[in-house]
């Protein structure tokens, strides 16, 4: 892990990882299909921000026309279903399989998107007041300042735009991958800072994540300038925490 420190940063190291994983099969990262792009056609379809939950269908303004920003949100799952409904797509992710995977399927049903590969850390490369929506899936824990992330979906949405997030909330840093029901690591976990904890993500593959705190995640979009509109709980979906019922995500609809 020192080594990878020293030839690229964290956000790369992410990237790389994320590439791996995809490779792996990763679920995240596997295209709809073209049937589901046809049902999509057809007004049947779902999105995900969390791992389980669907969106809630009436966050979702009308789509045609709309220019919506999948930020994070590459692999071809969520975007084909935005061009399906009559918005003009654009993807920022940092993985290049991600994107890869957006462009094929545009390619695939015949639309057009922008894919753009980059880094969220930095400055996004938009013009302020650009896009209606902005779907932002559960990413936010590759990620160590996610205030950076909030200002700039602010300035590149256009006044009444929306922002629907999914974020970590933190309890599943507590723990390890062999033992789900044991705490293991103390809040905040920041690898980072602890050179420990960067041992242990280099062990489980986990690339360098980060917990971050209600107060990070949805108090700083409220700080930002949105107004929050709505927002639920998920579960990992499998595992420890999931049998037992522990919500581990929140996700938010927000307006500018």
């Amino acid at each position: 892990m020192e080594k990878w420190r020293k030839q690229m940063n964290y956000t790369e190291i992410n990237a790389k990882t994320i590439d791996k994983w995809i490779e792996e099969g990763w679920e995240w990262g596997v295209p709809i299909s073209h049937e589901q792009f046809i049902d999509a056609l057809n007004g049947k379809w779902s999105m995900l921000l969390t791992p389980t939950k669907p969106v809630p269908k009436d966050w979702y303004p009308d789509l045609k026309g709309k220019r919506v920003l999948g930020l994070a949100s590459g692999g071809g799952q969520q975007m084909p279903i935005f061009a399906a409904l009559g918005a003009e797509c654009t993807v920022f992710d940092y993985s290049e399989k991600q994107i890869k995977s957006d462009l094929a399927v545009a390619q695939r049903e015949g639309y057009k998107i922008n894919a753009i590969r980059g880094d969220m850390t930095k400055p996004l490369p938009f013009e302020s007041d650009s896009f209606d929506l902005i779907f932002h899936p559960v990413s936010n824990c590759y990620i160590e300042d996610v205030m950076h992330v909030w200002k700039e979906c602010y300035r590149i949405l256009k006044k009444g735009g929306r922002l629907m997030a999914g974020l970590d909330n933190g309890f599943n840093f507590l723990f390890d991958e062999e033992h789900e029901n044991e705490v293991k690591y103390r809040l905040p976990f920041n690898p980072l800072q602890n050179s420990e904890l960067l041992k242990s993500l280099e062990k489980e593959d986990s690339g360098i994540q980060f917990s971050h705190t209600l107060e990070e995640q949805i108090r700083g979009q409220l700080k930002t300038g949105f107004m929050l509109l709505d927002l639920y709980e998920d579960t990992n979906g499998e595992g420890f925490l999931h049998e037992y019922g522990i919500p581990t995500f929140w996700a938010t609809l927000a307006v500018k």
